[in-house]
């Protein structure tokens, strides 16, 4: 291999950035004497991220157009894993410590051991209150734009310590990024940290200076930061915590305060994410900030949430592969995703894990390096949450009884996160009909993990094609499964 392959590899990897590349000439993979080992979550069964046998490829030179096959060439790799895991909030962490010490330790080793648990290795946390807080609250008194009273003290009493669990659950190191919801009320047009409202142009530096504060004081409360957002949801008047910005409006806080504040306190190698909204309008707002590059030169990516389909239409994968292709020198993030309007007979509803899988499938195959779901933990009602916004999670505590409820997102998610590690390379896959749904990586020690969804009420047969040699595999109605091939 070339000096100038090392060079360009090494370049990728450490932005976290996309490369749309093939491997070295004269570097082939074979699927010859390899083996593969099949991780099943099925509905109408008690198969749950569980074993299903071991296949064996076979020449297969020319698959018949009669089959279904998927078809994976290790050898055209595409963007970087950073990670996948999940929303460690005020509403997380408050559930967590009423639940019993045994089901405490349970919920860290399922989220975040690497063996027994699905081995999260993404989380995002918020900069004061969000909906998902049992009240609002700020880190400054009222007034207070020079940041004298700047206190962290509220978080020390659930989260901070949750997430030190977390991270020591997850073996030490946990990629954290971290959002706001809104600046202190005084800060804002409607004096009012709930309803949107916008940030007064005189108090920009101010709350620039916040997210370093905010940044200092949990990084010395031994929490590290990765990256941050500039603003959760900047396009939607909540009736909780928000803050409206224009793409206009944040290019220029970026550009003339965020951007230089961070570069000035240290910071600018923390991973700065714009948007943090919809895919609806991910491609308007990219081009728009992107486009100026006084403002791109500080930002890492541009991050997204699914719930677009709050119109009644489905979710927008088009806008993700266009922003890819528009900007490849920026890194796609998922930010955000739960089903929303929490319903506790709901909970073993199938619907729930599939769109997790279509979601996070059609996102790593448009150009996303990273993906993170909202609160990894609620309650009985879909909560805390202080202004009645109740929502599912992938596990619920039932605080009645300090039972763990685990739906068949955790396992859908765990598809992904358990077998597909951080600096894994994406590899083509491509489904002959459209009835399965497949991404695959290559890790960095050499495994291949292809995971194939069927979200309909069909078995379907299919054979697991990687250049002249297949292996059959069949695929059960509304099932995931994980093919590992070492």
């Amino acid at each position: 291999m070339t000096k100038r392959y090392f060079l360009v590899l090494s370049l990728f990897i450490s932005a976290g950035a996309i490369a749309q590349k093939t491997m070295p000439k004269g570097t082939t993979y074979s699927a010859a004497n390899k083996t593969v080992k099949v991780y099943v979550t099925e509905k109408g069964t008690d198969k749950r991220l569980s074993p299903d046998g071991s296949l064996k490829f076979t020449s297969n030179p020319q698959p018949p157009e009669t089959e279904f096959a998927i078809f994976v060439d290790p050898a055209k790799t595409f963007q970087s894993m950073v990670g996948i895991g999940g929303a460690l909030t005020d509403a997380v962490s408050e559930t967590f410590y009423k639940l019993p010490k045994d089901k405490q330790q349970e919920l860290l080793s399922a989220y975040y051991d690497k063996t027994k648990g699905i081995g999260f290795t993404l989380a995002r946390t918020t900069i004061q209150s969000s909906d998902f807080s049992s009240a609002s609250y700020s880190y400054v008194k009222e007034g207070d734009a020079d940041l004298k009273t700047f206190d962290i003290s509220h978080d020390k009493k659930y989260r901070i310590p949750f997430i030190k669990e977390a991270t020591a659950a997850a073996g030490g190191k946990l990629t954290m990024f971290v959002s706001p919801w809104s600046p202190p009320a005084f800060m804002k047009d409607n004096n009012d940290v709930l309803h949107g409202g916008k940030l007064l142009p005189k108090y920009r530096q101010n709350w620039a200076n916040f997210y370093v504060k905010f940044i200092n004081a949990y990084e010395k409360a031994g929490i590290p930061i990765w990256g941050l957002s500039v603003q959760n949801e900047p396009m939607a008047t909540q009736t909780w915590e928000s803050c409206k910005y224009t793409a206009e409006e944040e290019r220029d806080f970026v550009k003339n305060f965020l951007g230089p504040t961070l570069a000035k306190g240290g910071m600018a190698s923390k991973k700065l994410i714009v948007w943090d909204h919809n895919r609806d309008l991910l491609y308007q707002r990219a081009s728009t900030i992107l486009e100026d590059p006084a403002a791109a030169k500080y930002i890492w990516g541009i991050g997204f949430h699914w719930y677009e389909t709050w119109t009644g239409a489905g979710q927008n994968f088009a806008a993700v592969r266009q922003t890819h292709e528009a900007f490849p020198d920026k890194n796609l993030i998922f930010t955000e995703g739960c089903v929303e309007k929490f319903d506790f007979e709901k909970l073993n509803d199938w619907s729930l894990g599939e769109r997790y899988g279509l979601s996070m499938i059609n996102d790593f195959n448009g150009g996303t390096v990273a993906w993170t779901d909202w609160n990894i933990l609620l309650d009985e009602k879909g909560g805390p949450n202080h202004v009645g916004n109740f929502c599912f999670a992938p596990v619920h505590a039932d605080t009645r009884s300090g039972k763990l409820i685990y739906t068949n997102s955790y396992y859908y998610m765990g598809h992904f996160s358990k077998f597909i590690k951080p600096g894994a390379k994406r590899v083509a896959s491509v489904a002959s009909r459209d009835k399965l749904l497949t991404t695959a990586y290559m890790n960095t020690d050499g495994s291949l993990a292809v995971v194939v969804m069927n979200s309909t009420d069909e078995k379907l047969d299919y054979s697991l094609w990687i250049k002249g040699k297949s292996a059959k595999v069949t695929a059960q109605p509304h099932s995931i499964a994980t093919l590992v091939v070492n």
